[in-house]
């Protein structure tokens, strides 16, 4: 079916004369509301009145007309042009190179307006050219003269109130405000009637084509100008549209946007403005003029009246849908908008932005349709409908807007036979979904929303967006959800599913299930991490206990964060989770690290069971390897700790292996010299014998212990040469005057040359550098002393009436300051604070002197006798 814009409607047939058949013939037409007005060639005016159910737009498809009076003017001269003003009720009516003026309704002559002579054309205008109100403007052409007249026509006078003079005779004219835009023999001009200014605009040709002016509306004019293309100019001299390509044979036009219609020979030709392309044919033989009405057009042959009304613009834009030109629609609807109020054209843009989505939807244009979709607003449940199973998310009380039944069995047929298509049209289901989720699309139907979401996450596998949907809070329906993610066993989504509702005993029981291994499901590679995870944040503390042993049984290293990993305010009783601890030693030995070296806990129990625990760890080991970690951790803590009981722990080691360990203990007793026993004869470890001297006294000197181990030494023959070893590591560290005491004197000095040596080395080097330090000191005073005797070379003449310069009081005591600037003070003392002067501060009349340097108060005082002394 052919698309239309207008659709054409028979008004009148005038009757033939029996005689005079030429004659009688309509040469002009006029229209205003329901009042119909033909001019023709023998100067009669005919009205007519069209049938009560029509206005000026004459939109039924039938219309009656009856008529109304007739005017005979005179001679048989044609009627050429007739306009209607209805601020008068006038009509006036150009014949015999005359503007008469008749009365709309009676036909007869207005006496106050006398006929205006010698005009070719004129045409009426809604601006009236002057400041005065009540009247409107007209515009005549001089039949006589190169001239234009401008009017103000008023209810029973008309006056010329400006002439604006041509080089060129007028042909054809049209108005629009203060602009005249002409047409002379060979050219088109503009002429602003208020300046008189004059503007050409571009030549024709009327010997091979007709000259056509209109007006455009908005200050725009349509021309014929070269090459047969329609010319659109503003009122400013510029083109904004661009040119439309018609026919040589065009005889008229009329703009009736967003169309203009053309007459020709045999048929009347409907152009769209917006993309320049010829929209419909109407037919119509013998065509001589057209007429612009508020609803469409009026286009008349010689005997016959014809409508155009136009077609609304929804039934327009729905029939191009329809016909799935979709991009025509869409610029028909935008072109529309921007002459019309938007708020009238809001629903119906969202209607057919959503219907352009459509045809794009089943054609598999899938971009377009998403975006299309989404600018039409469209309710995200018109799609889930059409899909297959999705669609049973929906609510029964939901009804489509849209017919789109037949559409649905195609996609239902489409899921039966080709599933890789059907594919991607659910892969754009998700594109569109996710778009509109959480936008005021969604706002109505987000329960469904999210159920198709996941419903189709799980159909085509995609684990990453199924989980993120059921993670976050969700509108999920739980009745609906749980059997799908079962059916296509997506357990750990399920678990999650359960845990955004608030569920979290059935979310824990699934996810437990899985790393069970009674559900199966690979979507998470580690299950139990994530439920150690959630137990570590879960506030539900019953939950928590609920599966802790569970948790401890499976992984005790990892099971044991869900105590470690918990928010510091959000703990649980540290007592109760060393109750349930104590079958898990692993778990036990990682929460009490937690507490002392994490919490920094200064309990006693928490770190008498920590080491207890270590040494069941270690009795427990087989493996050496096994044991280092855990008896490098224990040795830290019991030289480390301040807070163990070392009696209780001593008792737990004492008949061990755990040699070390004892050393350490008896140490911390003070039985430094059982320690190194223990070391030395039961662990037989001289290193850790001699590195224990230095660690147990901390900074101290440690001559004292290993004065003692050197003694444990000599008592075995074996360890002759460790003793040699010990004194040539340590030649500092022993006095020689004490190790000649203990030696034996069996020895030989050759046997102990080197420690000797080195000892008598290091004593004079040390008494040398006390001497150097010394003689430093010296130096350092001797300029003291330098400095004060220049100081004291200073003098200062205080006068007897001296007054301070901060309180104003005079000076009546021995004590006060002076500043390098000359300021002079009191002060509280002779030692008093008198800032942080480096130089001379002070000197009296009464021979004391204070001087400050280095940030060190002295006190000089000077005698009578000149004798000086310095505190």
């Amino acid at each position: 079916m052919a698309f239309k814009a207008f659709i054409k409607t028979h008004v009148y047939t005038k009757q033939e004369a029996s005689k005079a058949k030429d004659r009688s013939s309509i040469q002009c037409l006029e229209c205003y509301d329901r009042n119909v007005y033909i001019g023709t060639k023998n100067a009669t005016v005919q009205h007519l009145i069209l049938s009560s159910g029509t206005n000026g737009d004459m939109s039924p498809e039938q219309i009656t007309t009856r008529d109304g009076r007739t005017k005979k003017l005179g001679s048989n001269n044609p009627i050429v042009q007739l306009r209607a003003v209805p601020l008068f009720n006038h009509l006036l009516v150009l014949w015999d190179r005359s503007i008469i003026a008749l009365n709309m309704f009676s036909l007869d002559p207005v006496p106050t307006l006398k006929k205006i002579q010698h005009v070719s054309l004129f045409e009426v205008s809604e601006s009236s050219f002057t400041d005065r109100g009540g009247c409107v403007g007209m515009v005549t052409s001089s039949s006589r003269r190169k001239v234009i007249h401008i009017h103000t026509v008023g209810v029973d006078r008309w006056e010329v109130v400006k002439e604006v003079p041509l080089l060129q005779d007028p042909w054809a004219l049209a108005v629009d405000g203060t602009i005249v835009c002409l047409a002379t023999c060979d050219r088109y001009l503009l002429c602003d009637v208020e300046t008189g200014r004059g503007e050409e605009l571009f030549p024709h040709d009327h010997s091979r084509q007709r000259i056509i002016v209109t007006s455009a509306g908005r200050g725009e004019f349509l021309l014929n100008g070269p090459e047969s293309l329609g010319m659109f100019v503003m009122k400013t001299g510029t083109c904004q549209c661009p040119p439309l390509q018609w026919s040589p044979d065009v005889l008229a036009a009329k703009v009736c946007f967003p169309y203009i219609l053309t007459v020709q020979p045999h048929a009347l030709l409907i152009y769209s403005m917006l993309d320049q392309q010829c929209k419909q044919t109407v037919s119509v033989h013998g065509a001589k003029g057209l007429l612009s009405t508020p609803g469409g057009v009026v286009v008349f042959t010689e005997r016959d009246i014809f409508s155009l009304r136009l077609v609304p613009l929804e039934e327009q834009i729905q029939a191009l849908v329809g016909q799935e030109k979709v991009e025509e629609a869409l610029l028909l609807l935008n072109g529309v908008q921007s002459h019309r109020p938007l708020d009238s054209y809001k629903d119906l843009q969202k209607t057919i932005t959503c219907l352009a989505g459509f045809v794009h939807f089943y054609q598999e244009g899938f971009s377009e349709a998403k975006d299309l979709f989404i600018k039409g607003e469209l309710d995200p449940r018109e799609i889930l409908l059409l899909y297959p199973d999705i669609g049973t998310c929906l609510s029964e009380d939901f009804h489509s807007q849209l017919d789109q039944e037949n559409r649905g069995r195609d996609l239902q047929l489409l899921w039966q036979k080709d599933r890789n298509t059907f594919h991607h049209y659910l892969t754009f289901l998700g594109d569109f979904l996710r778009a509109v989720r959480g936008t005021e699309q969604d706002l109505k139907c987000s329960t469904e929303v999210d159920c198709a979401l996941l419903r189709l996450y799980a159909e085509l596998g995609d684990t990453e967006n199924l989980q993120q949907l059921v993670i976050f809070p969700n509108e999920c329906r739980l009745e609906y959800c749980v059997p799908v993610l079962e059916q296509y066993k997506r357990f750990f989504a399920l678990g999650s599913l359960y845990q955004s509702h608030g569920k979290q005993t059935d979310a824990l029981e699934t996810w437990v299930k899985i790393a069970d291994g009674s559900h199966k499901d690979s979507s998470c590679s580690d299950v139990y991490g994530h439920i150690v995870w959630t137990l570590s944040q879960l506030d539900d503390k019953e939950t928590v206990w609920k599966f802790a042993d569970w948790t401890l049984q499976r992984n005790q290293e990892i099971g044991v964060q869900l105590f470690t990993k918990r928010p510091r305010e959000d703990r649980l009783e540290t007592q109760d989770v060393l109750v349930l601890l104590e079958k898990h030693l692993l778990a036990l030995v990682l929460y009490l690290e937690f507490l002392i070296h994490d919490l920094t806990s200064e309990e006693e129990s928490h770190h008498n069971r920590l080491a207890l625990a270590y040494v069941t760890q270690m009795l427990q080991e087989e493996e050496e390897a096994d044991l280092r970690p855990t008896r490098g951790k224990l040795q830290h803590l019991l030289w480390e700790s301040k807070f163990y009981d070392v009696s209780t722990l001593y008792e737990r080691v004492k008949l061990t292996a755990l040699h070390r360990e004892k050393a350490i203990l008896l140490g911390r007793r003070g039985e430094h010299s059982q320690a190194l026993q223990v070391l030395v004869h039961q662990e037989r470890d001289l290193q850790a014998a001699e590195a224990y001297c230095f660690r147990a006294v901390q900074d101290q000197d440690p001559q004292e212990l290993l004065l003692t181990l050197l003694q444990i030494y000599l008592g075995s023959e074996d360890l002759i040469s460790t003793v040699v070893d010990l004194l040539n590591n340590n030649p500092q560290a022993f006095a020689a005057e004490k190790v000649i005491q203990l030696l034996p004197d069996s020895w030989s000095v050759q046997l102990v040359s080197q420690y000797l040596f080195r000892s008598i080395r290091a004593t004079v080097h040390q008494r040398r550098m006390v001497k150097l330090q010394k003689a430093l000191a010296q130096v350092q005073l001797m300029q003291h002393k330098v400095i004060w005797m220049q100081a004291s070379k200073t003098k200062f003449r205080l006068d007897k009436d001296e007054k301070c310069k901060v309180c104003q009081r005079v000076l009546t005591e021995p004590e006060f300051a002076c500043s390098t600037h000359g300021l002079t003070v009191v002060i509280s003392g002779p030692f008093g604070v008198l800032g942080t002067e480096t130089k001379l501060a002070g000197f009296g009349q009464n021979h004391h002197l204070l001087l400050l340097h280095w940030h060190v108060i002295i006190c000089i005082v000077i005698t009578d006798n000149f004798d000086l002394i310095i505190f």
